[in-house]
């Protein structure tokens, strides 16, 4: 293969003039904005919390990247949109990325990330999902009166021959099954489990930490557990009941459901015939499943428009709304969640599983989430009021860390010379000047 990164090339003129490309620019970088990010990291103290907790087996004698740096450098690149650690051959040249990692040298190789990667433990694992979920703690000045957690499973798919991979007959592919924990925008924990398991394996076990944690931060916080039909499971449900936690979820429907709903069904045919327009009509009633020991409230919903009926149903210990509310106001809100964690796989690549070892994969998985938690907080402070106030990551990054840049360095500063035509420059300049110290 021809090596095209000495060489000029050649393309058609422009009025008589020939128009050429080299790579021989000098110290250039495509991702100036990224020095916004390291500001965001800085004030919140994220990456050098969670290195704390990473256990670092290497003799420190011979060791030239820290574990802190290393951390910063992996989720600086995916939060850039390089999810590859063999990315990092041309990447840890890049002055840009050395200035947000805090060094003036050529930062890890891709060789010596993975290495990286592959040495995490499983107590490591541990501690930097309870770090993500103190940062959510700290993130709060006042205490909250309510809290909403949501549960959510998704599909990581595998190509290769990863550790604990299986093929999941609902997806139809050979995937992993991770966990996601959010409360609103904030990701509280991304758990990555092998797919041969039930969809609720180990939210049981998750949920009681957060609840201990959260009730010895803020002991009068009430708290509201969201999921849909994946977590309607007895013993989830009992746990809720006796320990003051309130919980809202969807249930699979079966002949009994059907039947109690007949009705409603029925009129919701009847009067969409008389109108011609969709209809959506309510009820509620008790119900009680053959393994469970009590009845439980259960909500319907039947729809009926031209395409049929859509007949859906939530199980929830709240008493104190009507069904349509509860529906509409206390679940439905729940589909914000698939927005996070589309931005987790799409724009943080999440699902970028590729190691070997399922730990690595983990780790992969946290490494993505870190970088969601910092532009999600760019988003929420510096961005608030702005155009990008609701945007996605991928667009906060083509908007804002997509930058091309002149990097002159001597002894005294390092200066970044940004596009003349930069067309975000009024918007950059407003996040920047938050970070200029008084």
């Amino acid at each position: 293969m021809t090596n095209c990164t000495s060489e000029s090339l050649s393309f058609s003129p422009l009025n008589r003039k020939k128009v050429t490309v080299n790579f021989k620019g000098g110290a250039i970088t495509s991702d100036a904005g990224i020095l916004l990010l390291r500001e965001v990291d800085k004030r919140l103290g994220l990456t050098k919390q969670l290195a704390k907790v990473i256990k670092d087996d290497r003799h420190q004698n011979y060791v030239d990247h820290s574990v802190e740096h290393m951390l910063k450098q992996r989720v600086y690149a995916i939060a850039a949109g390089y999810e590859d650690v063999t990315d990092h051959d041309t990447l840890n040249k890049d002055p840009c990325f050395q200035t947000a990692v805090g060094r003036q040298v050529n930062l890890a190789s891709s060789s010596t990330l993975s290495r990286f990667e592959s040495a995490i433990d499983r107590q490591s694992l541990v501690d930097l999902s309870k770090q993500l979920v103190e940062h959510f703690i700290q993130s709060h000045q006042q205490p909250p009166k309510t809290l909403t957690l949501d549960f959510d499973p998704t599909d990581n798919r595998l190509h290769g021959h990863q550790e604990k991979r299986h093929y999941h007959g609902y997806y139809k592919e050979d995937c992993f099954l991770p966990l996601h924990v959010f409360c609103s925008d904030h990701l509280l924990i991304s758990l990555l489990r092998p797919s041969n398991i039930d969809g609720s394996k180990y939210a049981g076990a998750i949920l009681r930490l957060l609840v201990t944690r959260l009730r010895q931060a803020w002991p009068d916080v009430e708290i509201l557990f969201r999921g849909d039909c994946a977590f309607a499971r007895n013993r989830l449900l009992y746990w809720c009941e006796h320990n003051n936690v309130s919980y809202i979820t969807g249930i699979s429907g079966n002949k009994r459901l059907h039947a109690l709903g007949q009705s409603l069904i029925e009129q919701a045919e009847k009067q969409f015939q008389e109108t011609g327009h969709k209809q959506r009509l309510f009820s509620a009633f008790q119900y009680q499943a053959n393994s469970w020991k009590q009845p439980r409230r259960v909500i319907v919903k039947a729809e009926h428009h031209d395409k049929g009926t859509n007949f859906r149903c939530i199980i929830t210990n709240l008493n104190h709304e009507e069904p349509q509310y509860l529906y509409d106001h206390e679940y439905c809100p729940r589909g914000q969640m698939e927005n996070g964690i589309k931005q987790l796989k799409l724009d943080f690549f999440s699902d970028r599983n590729s190691c070997h070892h399922f730990l690595a994969n983990q780790f992969r998985v946290l490494l993505s989430s870190i970088a969601y938690i910092l532009v999600n907080e760019l988003r929420q402070t510096d961005l608030a009021g702005t155009a990008l106030a609701k945007a996605y990551g991928g667009t906060i990054r083509l908007k804002l860390f997509k930058v091309g840049a002149i990097i002159l360095t001597n002894s005294r500063r390092i200066q970044f010379l940004l596009s003349s035509h930069y067309p975000e420059q009024k918007l950059f300049a407003h996040v920047a000047r938050q970070y200029i110290p008084p």
